[in-house]
């Protein structure tokens, strides 16, 4: 087998599922499967979460598609707003939960229940005040399910105190149109902040999988993935090269690894001995499987980048292994 190795634990989503439900207590919890759960596969982490979650959240409408296909009924809300009359089609045929952000989308969400996300400040996706007036008036009140905004910089309470007030102001122009609409607007960093930013409902991503955000720590969770990778070959070295490098010492055996940075891992931070090829690392030691990536964040740290990214490109030629 040539793949890398992913060894992704289902039970510690569960887990850490378990302990984001009894900081929320009955709110409505949707968990975020977007990017195929953040590199850990969303219709394995959906089946896995379909007695905590009460739904998911997906980025686009095929995502979620795929999730209707292996038998997930729960809502699917899908966060980017529709573009076009393809996404609404199949947004309608497989029972999806569209966004709403302005009046294009409106229109497109005909007939379908929706969420209306509400620009607070993040300037991604959303609308405020007299636009949100006119899609208002584009949706009868029982097709509004929802209204959402999200927090740009959860770690700062300031930040967060500006855009719970903003948000506020906007749920109730959307309370008068919609009265029984879904209030949420904490992701996980929300959720640990916890308090009046919980509202009606969260959407929980990174939690699940075992890390906190940026500016959070939280000492109940469980790391969900491990990547390893495959011993290739035994090289008896020759020259003075290594990999795509010149070596800076004589080395008496050396081990190729099939993985590197076609794999999703960043070539200018060592797996073995200098930096990665596209395909494959060089490394001084002998294991007939190389741990690569047991900690998001501290191969994060190590990489300048946050645990999102790393979990989102990992596993990306992988050969998934899931502990029930």
């Amino acid at each position: 087998m040539q793949k890398t190795l992913s060894v992704i634990d289902l039970r510690a989503i569960r887990s850490n599922a378990e302990y984001v439900r009894t900081l929320i207590g009955d709110r409505f919890f949707y968990a975020v499967v977007k990017a195929d759960a953040y590199g850990h596969g969303a219709e394995e982490a959906a089946q896995a979460l379909s007695d905590i979650a009460d739904g998911f959240c997906v980025a686009i409408v095929d995502e979620g598609a795929s999730l209707r296909v292996c038998g997930v009924n729960k809502p699917i809300l899908v966060l980017t707003p529709l573009m076009d009359k393809c996404d609404a089609e199949k947004a309608a045929y497989y029972g999806l939960t569209p966004t709403v952000g302005d009046e294009r989308s409106a229109r497109l969400a005909k007939g379908m229940r929706c969420h209306i996300a509400v620009n607070t400040g993040m300037n991604r996706y959303g609308c405020r005040g007299k636009e949100l007036d006119g899609v208002l008036s584009l949706i009868p009140p029982d097709g509004v399910e929802g209204v959402f905004t999200h927090m740009y910089a959860a770690r700062s309470q300031r930040h967060c105190a500006a855009q719970f007030s903003h948000f506020m102001t906007e749920v109730e122009r959307v309370k008068r149109h919609s009265p029984s609409a879904l209030c949420h607007m904490s992701a996980s960093g929300g959720i640990l902040r916890g308090g009046k930013y919980l509202l009606s409902g969260v959407r929980c991503g990174l939690l699940l999988y075992g890390y906190a955000p940026e500016g959070f720590h939280c000492k109940n969770l469980s790391p969900a993935l491990k990547v390893y990778a495959r011993l290739s070959q035994e090289v008896a070295p020759t020259g003075s090269g290594i990999g795509y490098n010149v070596a800076d010492e004589d080395y008496k055996r050396l081990y190729t690894y099939r993985l590197g940075y076609a794999d999703g891992f960043f070539r200018g931070v060592p797996l073995g001995e200098k930096t990665l090829c596209m395909d494959s690392f060089i490394s001084r030691y002998h294991r007939d499987l190389m741990p690569v990536m047991t900690d998001a964040a501290a191969y994060a740290a190590r990489c300048g980048t946050i645990p999102y990214e790393v979990l989102c490109s990992v596993t990306r030629r992988s050969e998934r292994i899931y502990l029930r």
